[in-house]
């Protein structure tokens, strides 16, 4: 079998091999459930104990605060409904930005068929929420603050701290989905000023089907799962104790490389964001081009579909090319192909948001397999635009970023 290069990190990283071997255990010889008295469950409860310690330490978090659940989208439904029914007696508005995952938009739009109020904040052309414009939104009725930390797709780093502190002085819960964050920067619960925060295993070489939320003492929430007594009352459900152990797991190695793993990715990424515009035209770069996420490149290509770069990479026409795999800015939305939201959100056109593709690293990927997707990456956006109807090469857009036909600033083309 070819030997490929992974590039779609942040959907989904491999398991780390020392949390596979750290989890083995407790699917064989240790498979007691941590509710049991018995010594078997001794082990298993004794396990959970140490990953909810790790994954303390990771967000600077009491491990009293830590409270397992199945991923990143089940973390972000039970902070926002949690909240939402937990204090639904002070108001019913929430604040969160148009630009965020579906997982945070979904739950918002259920309460509001529920007769809640939503505001969803506009992003600028980066991708950025101003502080001020969540001051001006905090009402007397709002109840819960939600944000991104750092963009799933465009990979923009909110100025969450900022936003936290606002939330904070007007003592309105902040939550932040930082599935994509933690585990590639530093975060730390107190300097965010956040009061939930959601935490994703498999988005830092953890398992799949696991997660976290965090929650900060004395903050008012539901659980989202009733049934047993389970993590304190609040998350019901037998413990996936394997799953659990491998976050705790990477949450550990996650740490132990937070002081140079990060500026390593950030470098990587700078080098490709900066091959791709020495090299190639009309193109735009979404997402702020520092506060970003270290591990996130994504460029729309004007003229021709994101699908059909992706594909064209991860299905070389040559056999001595090794398949990349990367993802787009469009996704299947009840069978009918879409923009992105989130692109839509900055102001980039329809018809260049269907261009986007997205690169997400991660530890394993280094600077030759940067050079193969560069490589790879002009070859096949030569090739399609060559056969598109629709290029034209050299056509006006504004080299500033917006992406605007007919721009007539001094940076055009």
């Amino acid at each position: 079998m070819t030997e490929s290069i992974f590039m779609d990190n942040a959907a989904t990283t491999r398991t780390d091999p020392e949390v596979i071997a750290a989890m083995q255990p407790y699917g064989n010889e240790k498979f007691g459930s941590p509710a049991t008295l018995y010594a078997l469950g001794s082990e298993a409860k004794s396990a959970i104990d140490g990953a909810r310690q790790n994954l303390a330490d990771l967000i600077g978090a009491d491990p009293r605060e830590i409270f397992f659940t199945s991923g990143a989208t089940e973390s972000n439904n039970w902070a926002i409904k949690g909240v939402a029914d937990a204090l639904e007696s002070r108001g019913k508005h929430i604040i969160t930005n148009e630009a965020e995952h579906h997982s945070i938009l979904m739950p918002c739009r259920y309460l509001e068929k529920k007769g809640w109020e939503v505001t969803y904040l506009q992003v600028d052309g980066d991708g950025l929420v101003d502080p001020e414009a969540v001051i001006k939104a905090m009402r007397d009725d709002t109840v819960l603050v939600t944000m991104v930390h750092g963009n799933h797709e465009i990979g923009t780093i909110q100025p969450i701290a900022e936003i936290g502190a606002a939330a904070r002085a007007r003592k309105v819960p902040f939550h932040v989905n930082s599935a994509q964050a933690v585990g590639h920067i530093p975060v730390d619960v107190d300097e965010l000023s956040c009061d939930l925060l959601t935490v994703s295993g498999h988005k830092f070489h953890g398992p799949k089907g696991v997660g976290a939320l965090y929650v900060r003492r004395g903050v008012r929430i539901t659980p989202l799962l009733l049934g047993g007594g389970q993590e304190r009352k609040r998350r019901a459900g037998t413990h996936n104790v394997p799953g659990i152990v491998g976050l705790g797991k990477a949450a550990e190695l996650a740490r132990n490389r937070l002081d140079k793993e990060p500026a390593r990715l950030a470098e990587l990424r700078d080098y490709i964001i900066d091959s791709i515009e020495n090299n190639m035209e009309d193109i735009r770069l979404n997402g702020h081009r520092t506060k970003r996420l270290p591990n996130n490149v994504n460029f729309s290509f004007d003229g021709i579909e994101g699908e059909s770069i992706m594909l064209s990479l991860s299905y070389p026409t040559s056999r001595d090319k090794k398949p990349i795999y990367v993802s787009t800015g469009s996704a299947c939305v009840s069978g009918t192909l879409e923009p992105s939201h989130i692109l839509l959100a900055l102001g980039v056109p329809v018809e260049l948001a269907h261009g986007s593709v997205r690169v997400s690293l991660s530890r394993e990927n280094t600077r030759e397999d940067a050079d193969s997707f560069l490589s790879a990456l002009y070859e096949v956006v030569e090739r399609l635009r060559s056969m598109s109807p629709v290029y034209k090469r050299g056509s006006k857009k504004c080299a500033s970023g917006s992406g605007s036909d007919g721009c007539d600033c001094e940076a055009a083309t």
